[in-house]
């Protein structure tokens, strides 16, 4: 059990130094585009909210 617990850490280590990091104007320029998304989706969102519940209370 011990045996493969450092195989899986060992076998990390080497998956993690393979990997490609952003750099930091990568990482804000994500970051950017993501809370602009969040954004649009939010007003979207609220839009189709106070529209039904405009036609809703027409209804009733």
């Amino acid at each position: 059990m011990k045996e493969k617990i450092i195989n899986f850490v060992n076998d990390v280590v080497k998956e993690m130094k393979k990997v490609t990091w952003p750099t930091k104007e990568e990482l804000k320029d994500s970051t950017v585009v993501v809370v602009v998304v969040c954004l649009i989706l939010a007003l979207f969102t609220y839009a189709i909210d106070m529209s039904l519940n405009q036609i809703l209370k027409g209804i009733f």
